[in-house]
């Protein structure tokens, strides 16, 4: 049986070793195949390996410094007066198409929220969800419209809170900002509590003030005596008998 035992740990062992690596050699081919399937096509219409002397990795790698200085260039042209009139007239032009126009928008916002820091998921804050006394990780998006603090009587903020183990999902809370607990962790420590179910927790990393909750002392025990007959009996209840 200890053979037997240590064979089954070693095996264990071995697939929680080899599943991130095999999982992560998965997702960086499938990478690598979606980005050819634009670099493959300028490496033929260019003509590229014909200036590399058909070495394909040299003719991809021009391929792929053009498709970065092409993108560079039309972020640019983006940001002058005469791309934002172009690119503003062919966003309006794609928002007539009915279901393209719910598929572009929906980009656009992803796109815009990563760009922009106002909205970047920089900074990591605790709520009390979904009920007081229990904390889940938040990320704060943005400031909440001017209606939703009408509705809760101060400034809130768009809250998102990332479910476990798969932190893409979860869902968007709108909170006042005095029940927001700013907490001394970074995102990346968030993330990857969640990924883990808080396992991957640092045992150095600092506890937030914000919910160190001190714990209640139990109530005193009153000491109980035992009586001729050999019962137990209350100090309290002694003395209601003797008076």
């Amino acid at each position: 049986m200890g053979a037997w035992t240590a064979l089954k740990r070693s095996f264990v062992a071995g697939i929680v070793l080899l599943i991130p690596l095999l999982i992560t050699l998965y997702i960086l081919q499938l990478l690598a195949g979606f980005a050819l399937r634009f670099v493959d096509p300028v490496v033929q219409n260019a003509d590229l390996e014909g200036y590399t002397g058909s070495v394909e990795l040299l003719a991809r790698a021009i391929a792929v410094a053009l498709i970065v200085v092409a993108v560079t260039m039309v972020g640019y042209i983006a940001q002058k007066p005469v791309g934002q009139r172009l690119f503003g007239s062919l966003g309006r032009v794609v928002s007539i198409v009915p279901i393209v126009s719910t598929i572009y928008s929906t980009v656009r916002q992803m796109a815009n929220s990563f760009s922009s820091a106002e909205t970047s998921y920089d900074s990591l804050v605790l709520v009390e969800f979904p009920r007081k006394d229990l904390y889940a990780i938040g990320l704060v998006t943005s400031e909440s419209p001017q209606a939703v603090d009408e509705v809760a009587g101060s400034d809130a903020r768009n809250i998102f809170l990332p479910s476990s183990p798969n932190p893409a999902g979860g869902r968007l809370v709108m909170v006042p900002e005095e029940e927001i607990h700013e907490v001394d962790l970074s995102v990346r420590q968030g993330m990857r509590m969640l990924m883990t179910t808080g396992i991957g927790v640092d045992e150095s990393m600092p506890v937030p003030d914000s919910i160190d909750v001190p714990l209640e002392q139990p109530p005193e025990r009153i000491p109980r005596k035992r009586d001729e007959t050999g019962n137990d009996e209350d100090e309290g209840e002694e003395t209601n008998k003797n008076t």
